[in-house]
């Protein structure tokens, strides 16, 4: 992957302070992470699956705390509903993972930050590379966007219910829990998810 020059960045030119200070964010496991330069080896699931474990789905503007893990994993407990093999299964756990780092931006913004959406996807393919062993095709970028975004469609007719938002949802292959759980138990469940997916990964090969 290509590397920034943090003293030459573009992204820190305009910072007036010691650029030091922001070249990094702690993780909950204690790296010292930095986000325009991301060492592979510093990446860690389980920084990943606490991160999104207490991240809130749709900026918060639902009807109670839904997070992105929650999210993820019903991505992934429905690629293999869709007969999706075992690496697609773990690319749709970890296809918000970027958000741990860098947190994410609403859709209608996004859409004109050029910049944070090249940051985002160096990263989101750094975290692919560390735990799949490659980038992902096209092909398997629009399966997981397919189910990403059927996914979302179908959890925001039920977590912003009093809202119509959409004139259809699109039918699952799975049956997806968008209930309240306590962001410990979703911690663990990505975890355990996660372990199980790479086991199956290994005995698959690609």
């Amino acid at each position: 992957m290509g590397k920034f020059d943090l003293q030459k960045s573009e992204y820190l030119d305009k910072v007036d302070d010691d650029v030091t200070t922001y070249e990094y964010i702690t993780t909950y496991k204690g790296e010292n992470f930095t986000p325009l330069n991301p060492d592979p080896l510093q990446i860690h699931i389980e920084d990943i699956a606490h991160s999104l474990s207490l991240m809130c789905r749709a900026n918060g503007h639902i009807d109670y705390f839904f997070s992105v893990a929650q999210h993820s994993i019903n991505c992934a407990t429905e690629a293999k509903a869709r007969g999706y093999a075992a690496n697609l299964q773990l690319a749709c756990l970890i296809h918000d993972a970027s958000e741990a780092y860098i947190s994410d931006i609403t859709r209608p913004v996004k859409q004109f930050l050029s910049e944070y959406k090249k940051i985002e996807k160096r990263l989101q393919d750094t975290i692919y590379e560390r735990f799949l062993g490659y980038t992902l095709a096209e092909t398997e970028t629009a399966s997981i966007d397919s189910i990403d975004n059927d996914m979302l469609l179908n959890e925001f007719a039920v977590l912003m219910k009093n809202k119509k938002l959409f004139t259809s949802i699109p039918k699952l292959s799975s049956k997806p829990s968008f209930e309240y759980r306590n962001p410990a138990e979703i911690e663990t469940e990505f975890l355990k998810l996660y372990y199980g997916i790479m086991h199956a990964v290994i005995i698959q090969g690609r």
